[in-house]
């Protein structure tokens, strides 16, 4: 991963949304690999319950800007102290179905165990960014959305867990940015326009 270009990306944003929320994608360095730190979110939340995330939520009137967000949402969710996270940069803002305007932070974090808060995070993976540009992890869907019309859907199978949805768009730019890794322009299934979004398995 070459985090030097998200310093230099200059990210599209989004300013038409009814919220404004923030996430870290949390970069973990080891000798083997570099990872990737994702929550999966507890099954009590009603919305999202179960998928995996990257650490973040929705921007508070107390917080200075969207990257105090990032950082507060981390320490609150997984026990992230802001001092611990060197910020590289950022990626584009992302739509979600929920209107909000999401903004994704990019930051090394130290090697060591997080402790997640029960309340909002089932559990925390630390993920091989290798394990992600394997081929054969990686699928898709197309569908048409009501709302923002056709839209591509990606998930990844790394390590037991489906990353899928907003994260996983996100993911593709980080990965897209930082690595040789490209989506596949190829499609692997085309939902009817009245299906449900899978989750994977």
């Amino acid at each position: 991963m070459e985090l030097g270009r998200v310093a230099e990306h200059v990210p599209r944003e989004i300013a038409d949304e009814e919220h404004d929320a923030a996430v870290l994608a949390a970069v973990v360095e080891r000798e083997d690999d570099r990872y990737l730190l994702f929550t999966k979110r507890a099954d009590h939340l009603g919305e999202h319950a179960g998928q995996m995330s990257f650490p973040g939520g929705g921007r508070e009137p107390s917080d200075e800007d969207l990257r105090a967000t990032a950082l507060r949402e981390a320490e609150e969710e997984i026990g992230l102290r802001p001092d611990e996270a060197d910020v590289v940069g950022r990626l584009d803002d992302i739509r979600t179905t929920s209107r909000y305007s999401v903004t994704p932070y990019v930051a090394r974090v130290p090697d060591r165990e997080y402790v997640p808060d029960e309340r909002e995070v089932a559990e925390i993976a630390v993920l091989p960014v290798g394990d992600f540009l394997d081929p054969a992890n990686y699928e898709n869907e197309r569908r048409e959305h009501p709302q923002y019309g056709e839209a591509v859907v990606h998930f990844f199978h790394v390590g037991g867990y489906t990353v899928w949805g907003a994260t996983a768009r996100i993911l593709v730019q980080l990965l897209e940015l930082t690595t040789d890794w490209r989506a596949p322009e190829k499609i692997d299934r085309v939902l009817d326009p009245d299906a449900d979004v899978r989750q994977g398995n």
